[in-house]
């Protein structure tokens, strides 16, 4: 559908009003695009009197978007995200630029990298650049070619392919077993653990085994590697996905005392919608090859 630019405001109205929101001030926007303050304001104030809309305000020394100025941030945020990657898609040069791929740091360490080098022997020509982050970061807005997410495969503005059913385990070091496979309720809850903290899906877990999590021992680890790795050293159980536990249990390191299976949840392979570079193809073949 072809854009009507004689109703569409200003360009640099926009770009001005982008930088303002993402940055949160007049004067950073001003530095970013290097221009002055005032002029950063005068784009701003004028887009707002074309649009007939309140979209930014003061608030002490800050500025805070209204929830028009909201929606209009994210979409531009969106857009020129789309223009950015597209440009530097086309300057890097067909099967030069790398792959970018986020994951969890857990799911780089556990999964990706145990199995990362059959990849780069069948394929040595395409480089990838790993950007293990605990945030869900935007595809467009960070360059992003490729994520890996655990949910319901239901989220907006990408492509979602399953990947690997979510079936987790509670596990724990064998010397905390003490010999033991199998463990009560009773004993269980005894017990010390050590979960990853803002993840109440696993005390949700917990509490269908019949489990009182706020009468147990939990230690709660900034995030999942810390967390896995006190429970290698033996300091609590822990409830994780297998497929990230899967090498620890081959090799000793951890034992699974029952298994917890959740249909609604897997992790996803998730892209940008649109045209895929061949390379990216590849790379999802490959993943899709590896489970």
């Amino acid at each position: 559908m072809a854009i009507d630019w004689r109703s569409f405001p200003s360009l640099t109205q926009l770009r001005a009003f982008e930088a303002a929101a993402r940055l949160q001030g007049f004067s950073q926007a001003a530095r970013e695009l290097n221009v002055t303050h005032a002029a950063i304001a005068q784009q701003v104030r004028a887009l707002e009197a074309r649009l007939n809309c309140e979209l930014i305000y003061r608030e002490g020394r800050g500025l805070k978007l209204t929830a028009s100025g909201d929606k209009l941030a994210q979409a531009l945020a969106d857009g020129f995200g789309v223009i950015e990657r597209a440009v530097a898609d086309l300057a890097a040069g067909t099967g030069k630029a790398p792959l970018h791929l986020t994951m969890t740091p857990a799911f780089a360490t556990q999964w990706l990298m145990p199995r990362l080098g059959d990849f780069w022997t069948k394929h040595p020509e395409i480089p990838l650049l790993l950007h293990p982050e605990q945030r869900v970061v935007d595809l467009r807005r960070d360059g992003i070619d490729l994520g890996i997410r655990f949910g319901s495969g239901k989220w907006p503005g990408v492509e979602a392919e399953f990947l690997s059913s979510a079936r987790y385990a509670i596990v724990a070091a064998p010397e905390l077993l003490d010999g033991r496979t199998e463990l009560s309720n009773r004993e269980i809850s005894a017990m010390p653990w050590v979960i990853e903290q803002d993840w109440p899906e696993a005390l949700a877990w917990l509490k269908e085994r019949g489990l009182k999590p706020d009468a147990m021992q939990i230690t709660l680890m900034p995030n999942e590697e810390l967390a896995l790795a006190a429970a290698r050293q033996g300091l609590g159980l822990h409830v994780e996905a297998i497929a990230l536990v899967e090498q620890d249990v081959e090799e000793g390191n951890l034992v699974i005392l029952s298994q917890i299976t959740d249909d609604a949840l897997a992790y996803y392979i998730v892209t940008r919608p649109g045209p895929k570079r061949p390379e990216l193809k590849t790379f999802v073949r490959w993943l899709k090859s590896a489970v």
